[in-house]
């Protein structure tokens, strides 16, 4: 495992798992949010997102957190692992929540609010996203390691089974 992405609905928790991983595997991470947002609220274009994340997509490590469906394609087609945090809608809504109001490392903004669209995101997630994500998988599963999580106990069970190895 040395090129990973990390997906899954918004408030599943990618980022603190994209944190315990990058310390346990030490391979350097980078949070999309931190790529496309600025500290002001506005995003980069698009344009510059694409060379900066294909920047990181030669190096030789990295593990990448966050979905940005553009451009899933190809980090699936250029990663060996996919870790997929296929959480329920309650636990999802329920992690996003509990971030607001709090400083973030994979954020460069404190959000004050449990936007209403950002949540209605989080609703659709699992009826809009997620199929696209398994259809694209399935599409790109040859070589790659494919570790999807039901629950963050599972996914807090495999981060102390690879601390151990």
């Amino acid at each position: 495992m040395l090129k990973i992405i990390i997906i899954g609905s918004p408030g599943a928790g990618k980022s603190t798992f994209a944190r315990n991983l990058s310390y346990i595997m030490k391979l350097p991470l980078y949070h999309l949010d931190m790529i496309w947002h600025k500290p002001d609220k506005t995003n980069i274009s698009k344009e510059e997102f694409d060379i900066r994340l294909n920047e990181i997509l030669k190096k030789d490590r990295w593990i990448i957190d966050g979905n940005y469906s553009r451009t899933l394609e190809v980090r699936l087609k250029e990663c060996d692992t996919i870790f997929l945090l296929d959480y329920s809608l309650e636990i999802c809504l329920s992690g996003a929540q509990s971030r607001i109001g709090k400083k973030r490392k994979d954020l460069p903004w404190i959000e004050p609010t449990f936007d209403e669209e950002f949540k209605k995101y989080i609703i659709d997630f699992p009826k809009k996203r997620l199929p696209q994500i398994y259809t694209l998988i399935e599409k790109y599963h040859k070589n790659k390691n494919i570790i999807i999580f039901k629950s963050r106990k599972d996914a807090d069970d495999y981060l102390k089974q690879i601390k151990k190895e």
